[in-house]
């Protein structure tokens, strides 16, 4: 479900290559056919339910966050192979002053109800989420921007009886429109990585109609991307059609996307009957003993994307509040044991927030914190005082319970003491009572990257406020270093800096990293021309029926 002074675009065409980017007929880049056969055709992809409207600024979960990706484009957007940066609606995007962007946009593009995207609809959806009071999720990715302080303002007792007070200000004095087509950005300290962050949802622009009628936009979002919203049943599936007069260059071939809200288990039947068409990541049945590959022989392969797996504390709960409990609980998993067991080898464990060739990302800022250690997990456990049962709670239906049940047993065994898993129906489920914070076990959780940069699997996990922290982490030493980072004159000096942080992270231990993510995907025997993108995502632009 995003970001120090130099970091970001020349940086990002290293080996995040999306590996294997498969195709219906291997790597091919030519047509699928008759084009013809794209322009009335409906492919269907698996989906998970959007745990919240399909507002932009307030999406920050993959289900609502893939829908949102094909509805919006923002100043800037990612290609589809390497992850680097690449302008969109912006036609330039200069830094010019230190702390100072100006942003002039492309012409002619509409959203979707015909207006046009001008400067106004950027400054007025950036205001509108930055602005406290309308509990907006990605409000703290505007914080470096003057006058953000003006417009938040936080809970001084944690959800607590007294309210946050009202902000004195709601717009941002660092955003100016010039004219219909051009705007300035200005900061309070440098942040040239501003650039490559604005391809995320958090950054999109909204329609006039947004504001005067909320609550029809929210029945029937209006973005400016490739696809325009037709409708949807809630709970099993959204159908979007390709925008015609979409002014991207990254236009699809195909007509329309069905996105099917389903279980994993029954998404991989159906991909095996081409009853389906795109499946981004196979359930575990699929992957042990390798089935997948005598079950879709010629439509599945593997590719590195930019995603994590961890299991998170909720503490806000005062039972885990001990660092000891959580680094035995750490401590105490084999990792290595549960990727070969349960994954086929398909993962690699972690030593830190990161993900192998993530642009400045370090290994091994864990540290012991993350290697199997039975004696020392014991020994932490029992002086950390914890009594009664663990329990660890995820969705049922996302083919998660397998390595909940593998590490929970062994939890057991280590610690000595029981160890349960509590699965819940739906992940729509576990999202409502993480934004509650009514959590009261631990939760599986996980990253896949908003960005290719470290800077994204840290500031908005794990500094005080950052739109992702779902589980109340705050300790000022780690947002004061995350702040060093982020200004740093050098990306080097930058890079060492998100090290450091990560290194007192992992002392803290508000989450457990467990592995990377690599991802199998499956398409059905109708396409061609199928590639994920390392967010997970069929490149919609690509695809072709054939």
């Amino acid at each position: 479900m995003c970001r120090p002074h130099r970091i970001a675009a020349g940086l990002l065409p290293i080996a995040l290559v999306v590996a294997g980017c498969g195709s219906g007929d291997g790597p091919s880049t030519g047509s699928g056919g008759d084009p013809r056969k794209n322009e009335n055709t409906e492919i269907t992809i698996f989906g998970t339910e959007p745990e919240r409207p399909l507002v932009p600024g307030d999406t920050s979960e993959t289900g609502g966050g893939k829908i949102v990706d094909a509805l919006f484009t923002g100043l800037m957007d990612y290609d589809p192979v390497t992850g680097e940066p690449r302008a969109a609606n912006a036609e330039s995007f200069e830094l010019t002053k230190p702390d100072e962007y100006t942003v002039k946009l492309k012409k002619d593009w509409t959203f979707h109800d015909g207006t046009p995207v001008l400067a106004k609809n950027y400054v007025d959806a950036w205001n509108y989420t930055a602005y406290s009071p309308n509990g907006q999720q990605h409000a703290s990715f505007f914080a470096q921007i003057e006058g953000f302080d003006q417009v938040f303002t936080v809970d001084p007792d944690g959800d607590g009886p007294k309210p946050p007070p009202t902000p004195p200000a709601r717009t941002m004095s660092g955003l100016k429109v010039v004219d219909d087509h051009t705007f300035t950005i200005t900061f309070t300290q440098p942040h040239a990585v501003f650039k490559t962050k604005t391809g995320y949802s958090a950054y999109m622009p909204l329609p006039d109609s947004f504001f005067a009628d909320k609550e029809k936009f929210l029945a029937h979002p209006i973005g400016n991307g490739a696809f325009e919203y037709v409708d949807r049943v809630p709970q099993q599936e959204l159908r979007m059609a390709r925008y015609e007069d979409y002014k991207g260059t990254d236009k699809p071939k195909i007509r329309q996307v069905k996105v099917r809200f389903m279980d994993s288990d029954a998404a991989y039947v159906d991909i095996k009957g081409n009853q389906l068409d795109f499946l981004d990541t196979l359930p575990p049945q699929a992957i042990a003993g390798n089935v997948w590959r005598e079950d879709l022989p010629g439509r599945a392969d593997v590719a590195a994307v930019l995603a994590n797996q961890t299991i998170a504390f909720p503490l806000y709960d005062k039972k885990y509040q001990n660092k000891d409990f959580r680094h035995a609980v750490s401590m105490a998993i084999n990792r290595q044991e549960v990727v070969d067991v349960i994954f086929e080898g398909n993962r690699e464990p972690a030593t830190g927030y990161g993900v192998p060739k993530l642009p400045g990302w370090q290994e091994g800022a864990c540290g012991t914190y993350c290697e199997y250690n039975p004696e020392e997990a014991k020994k932490l456990f029992d002086r950390s005082g914890w009594t009664g049962p663990i329990e660890i709670t995820s969705n049922g239906d996302g083919g998660h319970k397998e390595w909940v049940e593998a590490i929970c047993g062994q939890i057991s065994n280590v610690l000595q003491t029981e160890c349960a898993f509590a699965p819940v129906q739906e992940f729509s489920e576990i999202r409502e009572a993480i934004n509650a914070r009514e959590m009261t076990q631990i939760y599986r959780a996980g990253w896949l990257a908003d960005y290719a940069l470290v800077e994204n699997f840290l500031n908005p996990l794990y500094r005080t406020g950052g739109s992702s922290n779902d589980n109340g982490y705050a300790n000022p030493a780690v947002d004061a270093k995350l702040a060093e980072a982020d200004s740093a004159p050098t990306e080097q000096e930058a890079f060492a800096l998100y090290h450091e942080a990560e290194k007192l992270i992992a002392e803290d231990m508000p989450a457990v990293p467990l592995w990377n993510t690599p991802s199998i995907y499956a398409w059905s025997e109708r396409l061609t021309n199928v590639r994920l993108t390392p967010k997970r995502e069929l490149d919609l632009s690509y695809v072709e029926v054939r």
